[in-house]
């Protein structure tokens, strides 16, 4: 097997050999031909040596550009500019040197001519065909199967054209132009694979678009470069690129895909198209998180991790090896692929081409045997490990596979590396509460719910420079599933949320942690409320219970407009005191609970309202445990109760006036015990310091 060294050197070698004959067989017909002095040369020596020196560049290229297979996509197309530069700049000082001796007698010559042409050919083909290796980068990005087949056929049908040199096929061809027509459709077939656009922040995709600009310009300067060569001196040239199909062929893949990607990355620009598989990553992420609350046990926690991990990297095989516990059988969970075929897999593994994949934790890497692989001669040609841990006690092995080679790129890897770790956590949980299942069932269950709820709720709400804040909540149960949380965008907008899952106890504290980690992870998105509400309801509709729903309302207050912008999903009305009126008011707006409707038409049921506030403005959010709770006689806390007391107690802070209510809910309630839980929140704004 040739080393891909090897290789290297054997295509730059060749490639000079080829250049140089090309060159050398190219003048000596020029000279034969103008002194009318028989060489003995064939006229298809020189085109012979063309086609080699085409094959050598591209391999070259290829193998080296091949070894960077670390470098990003910035990287790549930084040394497809600094190319065309270097080409550019050698083939301006050719015209200048060739325009030096235009009117002398040396500049007329047909040799002179040709020389000063092969070597601008010589720039003009390095630099075509370094892009055309990086755009085959690009464009294999995310790779399929039916996308390397389709690559394929259009090399060979690049090196088919090499051929019709020989006869002489130019323009006026009907042919000519069939092939130039096919061409440009398979360019924009390949340009429209674009997928790596996405995974670009926004000074990259600048960056990039720039990047582009400037090599469609080489291009254009590199075409009217041969142009004007085939215009002024076509009966003096022995090789026109002009009239060479392959190198018109590569001048319009490589300038369709520039230019498509530099519009793909303008519309791009103002928006982020990740954000959908973004989003199916938390969609995954939430059913493995919500493994043990759904009724899941932990066989099913496996499947869901096969299942997620193969969509998330477009797998064409995988297998899961589980560990039984106090056995050294292992189980197997498989897809698209037979038990008896997986030693086989494992034997095409050559040593040399696994890569070990490092953690950033030391601790780990010393117990774990994550890596990647290249597969050699076998239908699948990359293998992806992750060992699945729990501490110390490894539960398996995930195992997935493609058809293609260097088929996982580091999103991929990444995205893998989540699911395993958020796996152990839901089968550690699994394992934890059947340990207390055995020992003390009940009591020890709802322990670890209610330390679990807490670290869910804020200990402490963030402070802000416009407003006063203070939160309080109480389980009726041990644990509970009311939930709120403040998130500071910035110096100027924060974001509260308040939610109240259906029911009470653990089922509603596990749905409370669902409903915390898709705040968190939507949040950092800065949706409008109604946009928020709207997503979260499509993902708690995959994995909440049917029976169970939770109301939320979710608030942004911004200091630069002075307002407050909220949407209610079914919660309880916001009561705002106005200080310059000393009243108060319930403002409700139409609302309908996460989970109830759960298809696309629960946008129609959510809508956004707007309050202007002033210093000294209240806002109270709270839950239905306050004004739902109950006398000696079955009569409630109410709403008037609540108002009359922030209005009479308008003037104290925000924790003086949760004192006052939760005293008065106590007193009000007496020896009857509290039946649902109660959460409250106020704030009250200060004087706007800009």
């Amino acid at each position: 097997m040739i080393s891909r060294t090897l290789r290297i050197r054997i295509s730059f070698v060749l490639g000079v050999i080829s250049f140089l004959l090309m060159s050398a067989s190219g003048l000596v017909i020029t000279f034969s031909k103008y002194n009318d002095i028989p060489t003995g040369i064939p006229l298809f020596l020189p085109y012979l040596a063309f086609i080699v020196f085409f094959l050598s560049l591209y391999i070259f290229y290829h193998y080296h550009l091949g070894r960077l297979k670390n470098a990003n996509l910035q990287d790549l197309l930084w040394k497809v500019f600094v190319t065309g530069l270097i080409a550019t700049i050698l083939s301006l000082g050719l015209i200048l040197f060739e325009f030096l001796f235009r009117n002398h007698k040396v500049g007329q010559n047909p040799l002179f001519i040709n020389f000063i042409y092969f070597l601008n050919l010589g720039l003009i083909l390095a630099f075509l065909l370094s892009t055309f290796v990086v755009w085959e980068r690009f464009i294999f990005y995310q790779k399929s199967k039916r996308l390397v087949y389709s690559w394929k056929i259009f090399l060979y049908l690049l090196l088919l054209s090499l051929f019709l040199i020989f006869l002489k096929i130019g323009f006026g061809n009907p042919i000519f132009y069939i092939i130039i027509g096919i061409s440009l459709i398979i360019s924009i077939y390949f340009s429209v694979n674009l997928k790596w656009v996405a995974y670009l922040n926004y000074k990259q995709k600048w960056k990039s678009i720039l990047l582009f600009i400037l090599v469609a310009i080489y291009l254009g300067y590199f075409i009217k470069q041969i142009w004007d060569d085939s215009s002024d001196s076509s009966d003096v040239l022995v090789l026109d690129l002009f009239e060479n199909i392959t190198t018109l062929i590569i001048f319009i893949f490589v300038f369709v895909y520039a230019i498509t990607s530099v519009l793909v990355l303008l519309f791009n620009l103002p928006t982020s198209s990740v954000f959908e598989k973004k989003l199916e990553e938390i969609i995954n992420f939430q059913r493995l998180s919500q493994s043990r609350n759904t009724g899941k046990n932990k066989e099913e926690v496996y499947e869901i991790l096969l299942e997620s991990a193969v969509s998330a990297v477009m797998a064409d095989a995988a297998w899961l090896d589980i560990n039984q516990p106090g056995s050294l059988e292992t189980k197997q969970l498989r897809y698209k692929i037979k038990k008896e075929d997986i030693p086989d897999v494992l034997e095409h593994i050559p040593k040399g081409k696994i890569k070990k994949l490092l953690s950033t934790d030391p601790v780990k890497n010393l117990r774990t045997n994550r890596y990647i692989a290249s597969i050699r001669d076998y239908k699948y040609r990359s293998i992806l490990v992750f060992p699945i841990y729990i501490q110390n006690d490894s539960l398996g092995t995930l195992n997935l596979l493609k058809e293609i080679s260097d088929g996982f790129n580091d999103e991929m890897i990444d995205i893998i590396g989540t699911f395993i770790n958020q796996a152990s956590i839901s089968i550690e949980n699994f394992n934890l509460i059947d340990a207390a299942v055995e020992n003390e069932r009940y009591k020890k269950e709802l322990n670890i719910a209610k330390t679990v709820q807490r670290n869910l709720l804020p200990t402490k709400l963030e402070e802000s420079d416009f407003f006063d804040i203070i939160g309080y909540s109480e389980s009726a149960d041990e644990v509970g599933g009311d939930y709120y949380d403040i998130f500071k965008i910035n110096e100027d907008k924060t974001i509260i949320i308040i939610g109240d899952v259906s029911g009470k106890g653990t089922s509603a504290a596990f749905h409370m942690s669902q409903l915390k980690g898709i705040f968190h992870s939507l949040v950092q998105l800065q949706l409008s409320p109604k946009d928020f509400l709207i997503y979260a309801n499509n993902a708690l509709a995959k994995g909440l219970d049917k029976n169970s729903f939770i109301t939320a309302a979710y608030y942004i207050i911004d200091r630069t407009k002075g307002s407050l912008l909220f949407s209610r999903a079914g919660h309880c009305p916001t009561l705002y005191y106005d200080h310059s009126k000393n009243s108060a008011n319930y403002f409700y707006g139409i609302g309908l609970g996460l989970g109830i409707i759960r298809n696309n038409e629960f946008y129609r049921y959510v809508n956004i309202d707007r309050i202007k506030y002033n210093p000294k403005d209240i806002l109270v959010l709270f839950t239905d445990g306050i004004t739902e709770a109950r006398d000696v006689n079955q009569e409630e806390f109410g709403y008037d109760r609540l108002k009359n007391i922030i209005v009479e107690n308008a003037e104290l802070s925000p924790d003086e006036i949760k004192d006052a209510i939760v005293k008065a809910m106590y007193s009000f309630c007496g020896t009857n015990a509290l039946e649902d839980d109660s959460t409250l929140i106020i704030i009250k704004f200060k004087e706007n310091k800009t």
